[in-house]
C-alpha cells in the first residue's frame, strides 16, 4: 500500500496561480492578459435544436428489463457518435447523496479563502485546492478553481486535503463517491457487453480508482474574454458530471461546433474519456468539451473521473485488435498518468500521443 502512496504524490502537480474566485471579487475593470482567450469570441457555437443528444435510461440498461436491448443499442450509438450522453436518467443514485454533495461543495466554495488554502495542493501533487494542468508560466488560464480529491482506493486518502469544514464534507463525499462508483461499473458492464467482450473486462481495470473534480467559475464582466475549462478530451475512462447550479456552461465539440448542454434535474452528463476510447481500439470516441462562464452569475459543477487501477495497462483490449489491428500504442497507467499530469489541456492532442502510425 506505502508504494502505492508514494508513487501517487510524485507523479506529478500544477504551477500554482493566483485564486480566480478572489480576483473575480476584486471587480476588476480589466481582466488580467494571462485570462484573455480571443478564441472564444470567434469560435462557432450550435444553435441548431434539432441536435437530439442522447439521454440513456440507466434502469433499462439492467438485464431482464422491458427495453433492455434497445436501451443497450442507444448507449452503443451514443458512445460511438458522441462519445457522450446528455443524461443518464433513472442511475438509482440517492437523491439525499445529490443533495448534500451540493450543498456542501456550494459552503465550501463560500468559505473565505484563508479557510480554503488549508486544503491547498502541495507542490508536485494533484489533490488538493487549486488549479491544475498549468505548465508554465506564460500558459493561459482558465477563470475557475477547483478542490480535486481521490476518494478511491479509500485505503489511500490523502485526508490532509479533504475540509473540515463543513463538518459534514468528508462523510458526505464517501456516500456520493460510493454512488458513482457503483453507477460507472454497471455503465462498464454495458459497454463491455456492447463491445462484444467479456462484460467484466472494463470494470474489473477501474474497479477501485476515481477523482472527483469540484469546479467553481466565477461570474465575470467580460465573460466573452474568458474561458472557464480549456477544451480538451478527459484523459480518464468514464466521467460523470453533476451540475450544481442552474446556471450552464458546458459545451462539447460537435461537427466543428460547440454545442450548449442543457441538463436535466437530477440527471447525470457522462462522457467518455481517451482510455475507454483507446482499450476500444477507437470503435467508442472520447468527447472534446469546454466550459464557457456567465457574466451575472457563478457556476459549479462537479465531475467524477473513472480511471483503471494503477497497475493496468492502457492499451487496445486484446479482443479488439484481431481483426484491424492495434491502433494505439499500450503503456503502463502509470507512465500514462505521469503523461497527463505534465500536460497542459489542449483538445485531443493527449490522445494523438498515442495513436499508432497509419
Amino acid at each position: 500500500m506505502g508504494t502505492e502512496v508514494d508513487r501517487r504524490k510524485d507523479l506529478g502537480g500544477s504551477i500554482p496561480v493566483e485564486n480566480v474566485q478572489a480576483l473575480a471579487s476584486k471587480n476588476l475593470k480589466d481582466v488580467p492578459s494571462r485570462y484573455i482567450r480571443p478564441e472564444v469570441q470567434f469560435d462557432e457555437v450550435s444553435i441548431d435544436e434539432s441536435l437530439h443528444i442522447p439521454v440513456i435510461d440507466m434502469s433499462k440498461l439492467l438485464a431482464n428489463q422491458l427495453g433492455h436491448q434497445d436501451e443497450l443499442a442507444k448507449l452503443h450509438l451514443a458512445c460511438k457518435d458522441w462519445g457522450f450522453f446528455q443524461q443518464l436518467i433513472n442511475h438509482g443514485v440517492l437523491e439525499e447523496a445529490i443533495e448534500n454533495m451540493k450543498s456542501d461543495i456550494q459552503e465550501f466554495f463560500r468559505l473565505p479563502l484563508e479557510e480554503k488554502m488549508l486544503c491547498a495542493q502541495t507542490p508536485n501533487n494533484i489533490e488538493g485546492y487549486g488549479q491544475a494542468f498549468v505548465v508554465s508560466e506564460e500558459q493561459k488560464l482558465d477563470w475557475g478553481d477547483m478542490l480535486f480529491l481521490l476518494p478511491n482506493p479509500v485505503s489511500q486518502r490523502n485526508m490532509r486535503v479533504w475540509p473540515t469544514n463543513p463538518t459534514s464534507f468528508r462523510t458526505t463525499l464517501d456516500k456520493y463517491s460510493s454512488e458513482l462508483q457503483r453507477v460507472a461499473i454497471s455503465l462498464l458492464r454495458s459497454m463491455a457487453v456492447n463491445l462484444g467482450v467479456d462484460s467484466e473486462e472494463l470494470a474489473s481495470l477501474h474497479k477501485d480508482v476515481q477523482g472527483v473534480r469540484m469546479n467553481y467559475y466565477p461570474h465575470c464582466t467580460q465573460a466573452d474574454k474568458v474561458m472557464g475549462l480549456t477544451p480538451h478530451s478527459d484523459a480518464t475512462g468514464l466521467t460523470m458530471l453533476l451540475q450544481v447550479n442552474e446556471v450552464r456552461g458546458l459545451q462539447i465539440k460537435k461537427n466543428d461546433k460547440w454545442v450548449p448542454i442543457k441538463p436535466i434535474p437530477g440527471a447525470f452528463i457522462v462522457n467518455v474519456g481517451d482510455i475507454i476510447e483507446i482499450m476500444s481500439n477507437g470503435e467508442y470516441k472520447s468527447i472534446e468539451h469546454r466550459a464557457v462562464v456567465n457574466p451575472e452569475k457563478e457556476r459549479l459543477s462537479i465531475a467524477a473521473f473513472h480511471s483503471p487501477i494503477m497497475e493496468a495497462m492502457v492499451g487496445p483490449l486484446p479482443d479488439l485488435v484481431k481483426e484491424k489491428g492495434a491502433k494505439y500504442k499500450t503503456i503502463t497507467h502509470e507512465e500514462y498518468v505521469r503523461l497527463v499530469i505534465t500536460s497542459k489541456l489542449d483538445g485531443k492532442s493527449l490522445l494523438d500521443q498515442m495513436k499508432l502510425g497509419e
